[in-house]
């Protein structure tokens, strides 16, 4: 490690250790602004009072390349800092010597200089809610959805949903949706109680989209949280990694979050823009709206100072999820965990075969644990690794399995070393058009994106984007490896000798 290396991680250990007086320890919104109560109206959502506020304060011009204060966030790197504050890699570098060009995550907290480039109708600075609150996170541990929902006298507790091929009560729909996004239980239900009355209306909405979300066949509450769910995770895994930058709202209007925005509370702009516009748009994202609520049964997630990402992330070491001297297809570059769009945290791969589609492989070719841990989930849904072994898939790093046959599917509670059977590749769990194994990560439950500041390598090959979803590329040395779902030479990659 050279010297600028290793004073880099000195300082993300000291800031680590402490919590300083900046936006990982407190709610950096809570400002005059934020203090004042705002005024009842007459138009409500949901079932809640609508309130009128007075206007935010919102970011003043700058100078080109000016220099303005910021302290890391959780999550933060880069790339991703260089695209929300409309500057350059480079110039982040130059103006703060301290960090390496080779920095993954910023340590949250620390103090940036951040050259700035000022872009017209930058949104509110006001920040709805942490990113631990979001995610499921370690801060999820110890809430239990059922009997929450058993204390409150809204309609949710008695709902009932087929789904998955089974029937599921309220909570088992929360959970259920929580566990394969990756989205905080608390998040899901404040969403549900502010739009639709969940919590504390008697009975559901006469409407069907409960959540005004507008999709043929979608108006289930079930099928309205999945797709809320689905835009949660569009909007801040899309700022996490730098692709979001601007969205239009319901009419059309354009919409840039402030610069200083964490992803969290830039997923909830980008959520709310789905649905709402106008004065209902910034109540919605403002101090009286979704975190009032949340806070109303929760309490102030602000108050909870953890670190969802630390600074200095590195994944471990991972290999192939295939046998040793095999030869398999690289056929999904980089694509979402769960759902569809963003997060592009995995990546696909197929055993060899005689002919395409969904044919049962070779009694030989499996899918293999890609570093040692624990199965801590084996089910349609997914077999998540955990590689810690504390038990628990919301902490630590995981390998989530995706497509894995339920025949011989290694079963929950089963401690594994690198290279050990998982499981069959198959149609098996969500779409698939051909056997194949789908792989991502997460951290603290929060997925990674597979081409990031920590790039999703396995036995040496990195992974990279394509010019759209499932393209992409692998790359080890002079060798590169093209995504394709034709199986060809091109696509063909074996797995290292022990």
């Amino acid at each position: 490690m050279n010297k600028k290396n290793s004073c880099f991680q000195k300082l993300v250990l000291s800031l680590l250790t402490g919590c300083l007086l900046i936006s990982s320890c407190g709610n950096p919104a809570a400002s005059s602004s934020q203090s004042s109560t705002p005024a009842q109206s007459q138009n409500g959502i949901g079932g809640q009072p609508a309130l009128s506020q007075t206007p935010l304060p919102t970011r003043t011009t700058y100078s080109p390349g000016e220099l303005v204060d910021y302290n890391a966030q959780s999550g933060d790197t880069l790339p991703s800092l260089a695209a929300r504050f409309n500057t350059t890699i480079d110039e982040i570098l130059q103006a703060n010597p301290q960090i390496p060009r080779d920095a993954t995550t910023m340590p949250p907290g620390m103090p940036m200089k951040m050259p700035i480039y000022y872009v017209a109708l930058w949104a509110s600075p006001f920040q709805i809610l942490p990113d631990h609150a979001f995610v499921e996170s370690p801060t999820s541990i110890g809430f239990n959805t059922a009997a929450f929902l058993e204390s409150q006298p809204g309609w949710l507790k008695n709902y009932r949903v087929y789904a998955s091929g089974e029937w599921r009560s309220g909570a088992e729909m929360v959970d259920y949706i929580s566990m394969n996004y990756s989205l905080n239980p608390r998040l899901l239900l404040a969403v549900m109680e502010y739009q639709g009355g969940a919590l504390t209306a008697p009975v559901a909405p006469v409407s069907r989209n409960i959540l005004g979300i507008k999709r043929p066949f979608w108006e289930t509450p079930y099928l309205q949280l999945v797709l809320a769910a689905n835009f949660l995770n569009n909007g801040y895994y899309g700022w996490r990694a730098g692709n979001l930058v601007e969205f239009e709202d319901v009419k059309g209007i354009l919409i840039r979050p402030d610069p200083w925005q964490n992803a969290a509370s830039a997923g909830l702009y980008f959520y709310y823009s789905k649905m709402f516009s106008g004065e209902q748009y910034m109540l919605a994202t403002g101090p009286g709206g979704l975190i009032q609520t949340y806070e109303k049964f929760f309490g102030n997630p602000w108050n909870d100072s953890f670190v969802l990402i630390p600074g200095s992330l590195q994944q471990p070491e991972f290999t192939l999820p295939f046998p040793n001297n095999q030869t398999w297809s690289y056929t999904g570059g980089p694509h979402t965990g769960w759902g569809s769009g963003e997060p592009f945290a995995a990546v696909d791969f197929a055993p060899p075969a005689e002919k395409s589609g969904c044919v049962p492989p070779g009694k030989d070719n499996f899918a293999t644990a890609m570093a040692s841990g624990l199965i801590v989930r084996s089910g349609i849904d997914g077999v998540a690794l955990d590689l810690d072994k504390d038990g628990d898939e919301r902490t630590g790093w995981v390998i989530y399995y995706l497509h894995l046959a339920e025949d011989q599917r290694i079963p929950l509670g089963t401690e594994v070393q690198v290279g050990q059977f998982i499981g069959y590749p198959s149609c098996a769990g969500g779409h698939a058009t051909g056997t194949h194994v789908h792989i991502a990560r997460k951290y603290n439950g929060e997925w990674i994106v597979a081409d990031s500041a920590i790039p999703f390598q396995m036995s040496g090959w990195v992974t990279h984007n394509g010019g759209k979803v499932y393209l992409g590329t692998l790359t080890k040395g002079n060798q590169t490896v093209i995504a394709c779902d034709c199986s060809s030479a091109f696509s063909s990659i074996s797995s290292d000798s022990p």
